[in-house]
């Protein structure tokens, strides 16, 4: 019985072998027992899931005081953004703070989608206030600006460019220990409360960049689906496309509750696995925008959602690698609901990217680049910031050259 037990493991060993992802990005090969990989040598594969702690549920903002309190904070720093310093997730949070006797200072200059000037400003009320604990309540903007303030307030001495990502920043590693950061999502896509990621516009050079550090993670998300219910219709959008979810009713609890969570899930990918081009490719787009402001956002400086920026270059994007992996790509798009049955191999490409246009026409999105200010003037400097955010860039399953990026944002131009 041993042995035939034994003869049935190695089996499913070499069936499990044989199964393994063989893409550029993800080919590991799976093999635990002697003699089971290619070259007949013994390989062992191990992982590491970096991610903050999280709790979920409707409600677990009001937590956070007691949180605070089992931590030892005495002296605690709140951040938002001006809007929603006045709506309920917010006067959640604080409530909870005053019951559990935890003095704070209220933080309410975030920046929606953050520039180093925002975060510089973020960092220096950090630092005046000589904080013991941070509470950041919004989306990846306000989360994001948390981190860096938690960080450079953590070590005083540090030149802002000294932890951002090469080779724009210096790209140092993080070496000092930082305080408590307890995060409140109140948007569904960036998954920013498990990730040790902050984004922001180098304005100088007109294009996103970042710290990326698992120093930098909050130490517990409180992901509460109940404040998703007053964001309005295209923030819920455009904050969502990094996930790929519909807007359908905003009523529907159940379906943004899903959601909430899905993004927290989506973070732990991201912070993990990594992104590849359509994020490296919406730093410039966002960072380079002209006068386009985004519907429902109430905001004063022209802006192009993170989100947005992400996903009107994701059809050119898979069509372009799709040839590396075309398996995989018509599994995607059958998960997203094409009937991929009769699709042939080499049609994997534009499968997937018109079931993407069709999610995307179905939201209500821009018809592309050129529909939020750009035209083909514009890809000389798009693509020259798209190359030096190789951190991500270098990530994809397809290597590509000046012109295939010239290419992919022309092919973006338009999408419908």
């Amino acid at each position: 019985m041993a042995v035939a037990a034994q003869a049935r493991v190695a089996h499913l060993l070499r069936q499990l072998q044989r199964a393994a992802c063989q893409c550029p990005t993800h080919s590991y090969t799976y093999s635990q027992a002697p003699g089971l990989s290619p070259s007949g040598k013994t390989t062992d594969y191990a992982f590491e899931m970096a991610v903050s702690n999280i709790r979920y549920g409707a409600g677990v903002t009001k937590e956070v005081g007691m949180d605070l309190q089992n931590m030892g904070a005495k002296n605690v720093c709140l951040m938002t953004d001006k809007n929603l310093s006045h709506l309920p997730p917010v006067q959640v949070v604080m409530d909870s703070l005053v019951k559990n006797g935890i003095t704070f200072e209220l933080y309410d200059n975030v920046r929606v989608e953050p520039t180093d000037t925002s975060f510089m400003d973020a960092i220096e009320f950090a630092k005046r206030g000589a904080f013991d604990a941070y509470v950041a309540v919004g989306g990846g903007s306000t989360m994001d600006t948390c981190k860096a303030a938690n960080l450079y307030a953590s070590n005083p001495q540090s030149e802002f460019l000294d932890y951002v990502n090469a080779p724009i920043g210096k790209g140092k590693p993080v070496s000092v220990p930082l305080k408590p950061l307890i995060a409140v999502p109140t948007t569904s896509g960036t998954g920013s409360e498990t990730t040790g990621v902050a984004i922001f516009d180098y304005e100088h050079l007109k294009v996103k960049t970042g710290i990326a550090s698992r120093a930098i993670k909050p130490t517990l998300g409180l992901v509460d689906p109940l404040h998703t219910l007053h964001m309005p219709g295209q923030v819920v959008a455009n904050s969502g496309f990094d996930v790929l979810w519909a807007v359908r009713n905003p009523d529907d609890l159940e379906a943004r509750s899903n959601m909430h969570l899905a993004s927290a899930f989506a973070g732990i990918g991201f912070g993990n696995a990594g992104v590849h081009l359509c994020h490296g490719m919406s730093y410039p787009i966002s960072g380079l925008v002209k006068t386009y402001k985004a519907k429902d956002y109430n905001v004063d400086h022209p802006l192009v959602p993170h989100g947005l920026s992400v996903v009107l270059t994701s059809p050119a994007v898979f069509t372009f690698t799709a040839k590396m992996f075309p398996e995989r790509h018509l599994e995607t798009a059958e998960i997203l609901g094409a009937d991929t049955r009769t699709a042939k191999i080499q049609d994997a490409g534009p499968v997937l990217a018109d079931t993407l246009r069709k999610f995307l026409f179905d939201l209500n999105v821009d018809n592309g680049l050129a529909a939020i200010g750009y035209s083909k003037a514009d890809i000389p400097a798009l693509v020259k910031g798209t190359l030096p955010q190789e951190r991500v860039t270098k990530l994809a399953p397809r290597p590509q050259s000046e012109e295939d990026l010239s290419a992919l944002f022309e092919a973006s131009m338009k999408l419908y």
